[in-house]
Parts: C-alpha cells; sequence; structure tokens
C-alpha cells in the first residue's frame, strides 16, 4: 500500500476501544495506519458478545500511497550463496522488539538481505525485567563469496551496533 516497512513501528497504545495490554497499534512517523487486537470488555459488553473478541482496522487515507517518479533499482538475483546468522540479545522487558530491529538493519544495508525476529523468551533463566529477542540475518553477498573474516567483522559491528543501540548484551 505504500508504505515503507522497515520505517513501520509497533506500539501497544490502540484506541481506547482495544483491550489496554491485549491490543497494539502501527504508525508510520506521526500517523497511526492500523490498530489491532483484543477489544475492550465495555465494547463487547455493548455488543452483547462473548469475550475474547479481536478485531483490526486499516486507516487507507493515512497510507502513503505509491510514489511516483521513483522507480526502484531491479533486484539482482545474486550467483552466491546467502549466509544465515542468528543472534540473541537479552534487553530490557520494556524495550519494543522493534528498536533492537532497527539497530541491526543499519549495520550493512547493501550486504543485509533480510532481517527477522524469530524468538521472544521470558524465562526463569533471565534477569528480572530482562528478555531474549533472537533474530535472524541474511547476507547477500553480490560481487564474491565473503571470507569468514568479513562474516566475523560484519557479526561483531552488528553485536556493537545492538548493544549500543538497545543497552542489551548479546546472549551466551
Amino acid at each position: 500500500m505504500g508504505a515503507p516497512a522497515d520505517s513501520i513501528q509497533a506500539s501497544a497504545d490502540p484506541p481506547g476501544w482495544y483491550h489496554p495490554g491485549r491490543a497494539g497499534s502501527l504508525q508510520l512517523g506521526p500517523k497511526l495506519l492500523g490498530a489491532f487486537g483484543e477489544l475492550h470488555p465495555a465494547v463487547i459488553e455493548a455488543l452483547d458478545a462473548r469475550p475474547p473478541l479481536a478485531g483490526f482496522e486499516v486507516f487507507l487515507d493515512a497510507m502513503p500511497g505509491p510514489r511516483l517518479g521513483r522507480a526502484k533499482p531491479p533486484v539482482h538475483l545474486s550467483v552466491f550463496q546467502p549466509i544465515e546468522r542468528d543472534f540473541a540479545f537479552v534487553i530490557d522487558r520494556d524495550l519494543p522488539a522493534e528498536s533492537l530491529l532497527r539497530a541491526a538493519r543499519g549495520v550493512d544495508r547493501k550486504l543485509v538481505s533480510e532481517i527477522r525476529l524469530f524468538d521472544v523468551y521470558e524465562g526463569a533463566e533471565l534477569p528480572d525485567g530482562k528478555k531474549s529477542l533472537a533474530i535472524t540475518v541474511v547476507l547477500q553477498p553480490q560481487e564474491r563469496t565473503l571470507t569468514d573474516a568479513e562474516i566475523e567483522g560484519f557479526s561483531k559491528r552488528l553485536i556493537t551496533q545492538v548493544e549500543k543501540a538497545t543497552g542489551g548484551q548479546l546472549r551466551g
């Protein structure tokens, strides 16, 4: 719908007709793009419905729409094998996962083809007030196969960037 997916922020402050703590919203800067989650108990009662009841909404008028005159560069398929690396960081429980993802995306935009969150862990092995977020980073070299030293160098830069931006630590 024209919104740059990497710039969309998720937050836990949806409109009042959603259940606090069980819903969220998606924003692009100050614009509210959508909301989702369980409906507020008072709304469910007014509808004479049985809980839980979930919903979502998308605000089409808030979508930026396609950008005309700015074509995306063609996708270049690489003959080189992509490299996947997993990293897990222990961060403050209240820190949104998006903060960690944004920090990781900024390390090397030409080399990184994808970063995705695959696990959120909050358990007894972690200190109080902490959670572990695990991400997969896919490196896609375009010009040549990466050496072990280059992969290790990228990994160190990513760890440093994420730790600096989030205050977290690489999980051992």
